[in-house]
């Protein structure tokens, strides 16, 4: 008589700053699979309830969440205080500490345990290029100057520090990841249902996007494929301009009129009514990710028109 099969158990994700929108999606999707056990880590509970669990940490202080890492199959790191705000001197502290000390002490935990994950996968931004108006960045091309590119490298060095050597390493450069339950594209959505969804500025600053579906299979990759490592650009390959997506936001939306906002307009009100930076709107930049394309990665939302229609339940053309 044939013995019954043992049922594997299930290899634990550990999510730093999973109770964002990033966060939260990837963790919808670890727990819909029967493979994965999903610990969030953050300073406050998710605010939805899911299949995982929830530990607090106060990013400063080592703890009893240090526990949740030991044995893990892998941590995947999200934390970073938004860059959806006015620029002020502390916030400008506030999102480079966030990023920098949270990774360190990440670091510092590992240390602790006796069987650390065997890999680590890391946020990183896009934005390290900087705002080049027309170049279009790869994973080779030249980092940029301001404060986003300036994190951005400081994230990545805290990072290659923090980690330990045995450790497969996965960045995820990520670009303006869609989806209906959070994120930057919210605020689009109303200013195009008020017959606000026009051109933003010149309409040539550069929309680098990704569906969240597409990005929740990036971290399955990142986690799962053990060929995966180093640094990847975390977008679909089909970058295009702020005029583009806005008309592709309008027509997806049934939006029939969308008022320009001249550059003058956004530079008052982002920080006067939406309390925003104006040049997350005005500025962009055009990534695609050569070696995603180059290690076969399909992407299941590849141009604007299919990975709105998808959000928004509508037929793409």
């Amino acid at each position: 008589m044939l013995e019954p099969r043992r049922k594997e158990p299930k290899r634990k994700v550990v999510i730093f700053g999973g109770s964002g929108f990033l966060g939260l999606n990837l963790a919808r999707a670890l727990s819909g699979n029967n493979d994965y056990d999903v610990c969030i880590i953050s300073r406050h509970p998710p605010s939805i309830r899911g299949d995982w669990r929830h530990a607090h940490w106060d990013v400063q202080t080592l703890g009893a969440w240090v526990d949740e890492l030991e044995g893990a199959a892998a941590v995947v790191n999200l934390v970073g205080r938004s860059v959806d705000c006015i620029k002020t001197p502390d916030h400008c502290d506030e999102i480079l500490r966030s990023r920098v000390e949270s990774t360190r002490l990440i670091g510092r935990a590992l240390r602790k345990i006796k069987e650390p994950p065997p890999v680590w996968v890391q946020m990183s931004t896009a934005h390290i290029y900087g705002d080049p108006p027309e170049i279009v960045c790869t994973e080779e091309s030249s980092l940029g100057y301001g404060l986003a590119p300036f994190v951005g490298k400081a994230w990545e060095e805290a990072y290659h520090s923090a980690v330990l050597p045995e450790m497969r390493r996965v960045i995820l450069r990520t670009s303006f990841v869609l989806g209906r339950r959070g994120g930057a594209l919210r605020r689009l959505e109303l200013a195009a249902r008020l017959g606000l969804g026009g051109t933003i500025g010149n309409g040539k600053q550069g929309i680098s996007w990704l569906h969240e579906e597409d990005m929740n299979r990036l971290f399955l990759r990142a986690i799962g494929n053990e060929t995966m490592q180093g640094v990847y650009i975390a977008t679909a390959p089909n970058p295009i301009s702020n005029a583009e997506f806005m008309r592709a936001l309008r027509r997806a939306l049934g939006a029939p009129i969308g008022l320009p906002s001249p550059a003058w307009m956004i530079r008052l009100a982002a920080p006067l009514i939406l309390k925003t930076d104006p040049e997350l709107a005005l500025y962009g930049r055009y990534c695609t990710s050569t070696r995603l394309k180059e290690e076969g990665f399909e992407f299941n939302y590849p141009t604007i028109e299919s990975a709105l229609a998808a959000i928004y339940r509508r037929p793409s053309a």
